[in-house]
Formats: structure tokens, sequence, C-alpha cells
């Protein structure tokens, strides 16, 4: 079938696409007459994706960026962020939506806040502005003054719930790393206890360089046999009246911060006492000896109670390497309860509004601009349909084409149509040939 044939089915059928045509411009106009018309407002916020968070300086990129954005436009119509809309517009004690709210579906079992977020939420539509970090929110309503009104409730929701999950996260997390904060502390303290208990007992202790006292004496006389610092000989101080003079100096400026029991200070006047009793042992033993050979013999003494304590002084390491490690735990904890609190202090939400928002001029439906030539080329297509249809339902020969199709045999000529009283003294420029039914198979076989 070539063009010729569908122009003259189109031609002949001309009535009925007409009024299909029609009927779809009606319809058109009368579902625009009988539905409310609807406004849309829009609302902008920045995300603040490249600044850095005010507490921990992070900043959102990558794939963290695209979630990001993501669970903020799920957030927007969420029921906690559409809820706060109802409460703010007064929407609540509106006389209008209680007997909207009244007339609902039996199945219906929502509570009224509910079923008023959901009437936010149903109109509204969220989206990320191509190339930018602009969030825009856009709610239609059944008024400008309405939409707009809606649009920035929505906005100010939006901040103020994120800003609301963002303390509480953060407060949460602080309140969990407290805990775990004073956990820390208390097994830090039974870790200082039990390594003062057991210096008490073995005689051995630790410095705060994290050397026993023993091994320090003993660095200290190799690099006075080496000439590497002046000797404490010939009636002078020793090194364990040196060390002396430190820990009471120590002991002095912690006895103003910390108490009698704390374990720090019992810890010090136990490594005191033991260094009290190397000092009496230096001035009774040798320290007023002169030469090397003085030196020597502490050297040697000092070697042997190095080596005689070997155990304990291993002992006391692991004792101290727990302590560190405590304390580093404890650190961390707290490190992170300071931090987790000024983050829920903050109160920046890492979003920026941008003005107020964009009542409409014209309401968005219905768009007349849209409807009519859509429900035109509607009508009209719709039309061009039903006219193949019949055609093909009670089919007709048109012209020589239809002919030629219908039967196999060749057509010798056409015999002009009778001119009728409207076409008389037109100028012919074609033939018109009458409609012809399609003979049927049982005529054709006869024939």
């Amino acid at each position: 079938m070539n063009i010729l044939q569908f122009l003259r089915i189109f031609w002949a059928r001309r009535l009925i696409i007409l009024a299909a045509t029609l009927s779809c411009l009606v319809g058109a106009y009368i579902v625009t007459q009988l539905l409310p018309a609807r406004w849309e407002a829009h609302s902008r916020v920045m995300l603040n994706l490249m600044k850095p968070d005010p507490v921990t300086g992070q900043i959102v990129g990558g794939q963290e960026a695209r979630t990001f954005v993501s669970t903020q436009i799920e957030l927007i119509t969420d029921y906690s962020v559409a809820g706060q809309v109802a409460d703010q517009l007064g929407w609540m004690s509106d006389p209008t939506l209680i007997a909207q709210y009244q007339k609902r579906p039996k199945s219906d079992t929502r509570d009224y806040r509910r079923w008023l977020a959901q009437l936010v939420i149903d109109n509204t539509k969220a989206r990320l502005i191509q190339d930018s970090n602009i969030l825009e929110i856009t709610y239609t309503g059944t008024s400008a003054e309405n939409a707009k009104a809606v649009a920035d409730a929505l906005r100010k929701s939006y901040i103020d719930t994120s800003l609301a999950f963002k303390r509480e996260d953060a407060q949460r997390n602080a309140e969990w790393f407290s805990g775990q904060a004073v956990k820390a502390k208390q097994a830090l303290d039974v870790a200082q206890t039990i390594e003062a208990n057991y210096e008490r007992a073995n005689g051995v202790f630790m410095q705060n360089d994290k050397i026993d006292s023993d091994t320090a004496r003993l660095q200290a006389l190799n690099m006075q046999a080496s000439g590497l610092s002046a000797p404490m000989l010939a009636g002078g101080p020793g090194q364990a009246a040196t060390e002396l003079a430190q820990i009471d100096a120590a002991l002095a400026v912690a006895s103003k911060s910390l108490g009698p029991n704390h374990p720090d200070i019992v810890a010090m006047r136990a490594r005191r006492a033991a260094v009290a009793s190397a000092a009496a042992q230096e001035r009774r033993g040798g320290v007023a000896e002169s030469g090397a050979g003085a030196l020597d013999r502490l050297l040697a003494n000092q070697k042997s109670r190095v080596i005689a304590n070997s155990d304990k002084i291993g002992k006391l390491n692991q004792l101290q390497f727990d302590v560190d490690l405590k304390r580093d735990q404890y650190n961390r904890a707290s490190a992170k309860v300071a931090q987790y609190q000024e983050e829920a202090a903050v109160g920046d939400a890492g979003l920026t509004p941008l003005g107020n928002a964009v009542a409409p001029k014209a309401p968005s439906f219905p768009n007349y601009w849209l409807i009519v030539p859509g429900s035109l080329l509607l009508g009209f297509a719709v039309g061009i349909l039903v006219a193949l249809l019949m055609e093909l339902v009670a089919r007709r020969v048109r012209g020589v084409e239809d002919l030629q199709g219908a039967i196999d045999a060749p057509v010798i000529g056409v015999v002009a149509a009778p001119a009728t009283p409207r076409t008389a003294g037109r100028p012919r420029f074609g033939i018109r040939m009458p409609d012809i039914k399609w003979p049927s198979r049982r005529g054709m076989a006869r024939a």
C-alpha cells in the first residue's frame, strides 16, 4: 500500500478523524476546567560539600558526595521533615484539613499528623541542579501563596532536621567514647598500681624515661668511665645522690596536684626509698675513694646488680608497656569525647539557604500551551488509527491500485464517475472513481 492509497483512506474517513480530534480537544478542555489549578514553588539550598568540617576538617567528595546528596534528597521527603512542616504551618488545627481527614477511607489507619505529612510528601520533589552543589526543593500547591509557604517551611525543616541529626549522632558518639574513657582510666589505674606494687616488692623502679633505675645508673657509670661526663668522685655527690635530688624535686611538684595516696605519688616514694638506700651505700662504700679503681669497682658491682635483676627488670618493662598502652587508650578515648562534644555543640549543618521561595507567576497546571497542541495531536492520531481500523474491517476500492491488489487481472480502462450538480462546471484535474466494494472470494470464483 502506497502513500496515495493512505491519503485516499484518510480523505474518505476525514469526518471520523475530525470528530476524534475535536473530541480530544473538548475532553482536554473539560478536564482543565474540572481539575483545580496547581502552582509550583521552588526553594533552594546550597550543600557545602567543598567546605571543611569546622571540627574534623573533613571534606566530602567522590562517591561519598554522591551518596550524601542521595541521602539528602530522600531526607527532604521523609516523615521527620514533612511532619515538622505540618506543625510550622498550623495544619494540625485547620478545620478544612480535619474535615478531609475524617472523610478518608476506613482502611486508612494513619494518624492525623502522618496523614498531613503524606500530603506534603506526595507534592514534594527534590533534585540537584546539574553541575552545581545547589539542591532545589519543589512543592506543588493549590495556590501560589500556599506553594511558597510550604516550600519555605520544607527548607527550614530540612535544615533543622539535618542539624538535629548531626548533633544527636555526635552526642551518642560522645557518650559512647566517654564510657570507653572511664573503662580505660580504670584499667590504667589498675596497671599503674600493679607496676608500683611490683617495684616496691622487688626493689626495681622505672624512671620517667622508661628505663629502670639500676640500668640508668649503669649507663651513667659507663659514661663516667668513658670520659663523657665528669667523675662524681673524691667526696662529691654520686649518681644515686643526684638522682635522689631529682626525685625529691619531682615529688614536691607532684604533691601539689596529686593526693598522698595517688599511685604516682606512691611509686615515687618507693623509688625514692630505693635510691636513698643506694646513695647511702655510695657514701659508705666507695664514693669517697679516689682514682679509677673505685669507679671500676662501682661499675662492676652495678653490672652484677643489673644482671642479677634482669628477670625483674624484664617483668617491669612488660608492666610499663602495659601502663603505656592503657594510657594511650585513655588519651585517645578522651580526645574522641572532646571532639564529639564539640561537634554536638556546632550550629552549622553544612547547608546554606539561598533566598526565599520563588512564587510562580502562572500555574503549572493547566498549561494551555501544552494541553491544546497535545490534545490536537492525540485526537488526530486516534482518528487516523480508527480510520485505518475501519478500513481494514470494511475494505473498499478507491483507486486503480486497490483494484489491482484485489484481483489478479489487468486493468484495461478507467470510467470516470458522472458529474454531480456540485462538481458541474469545475475544472477536473483527475478522474474520480466511484467506491467499489471488494468482491467476495465466492463471487470471484463464479466469475
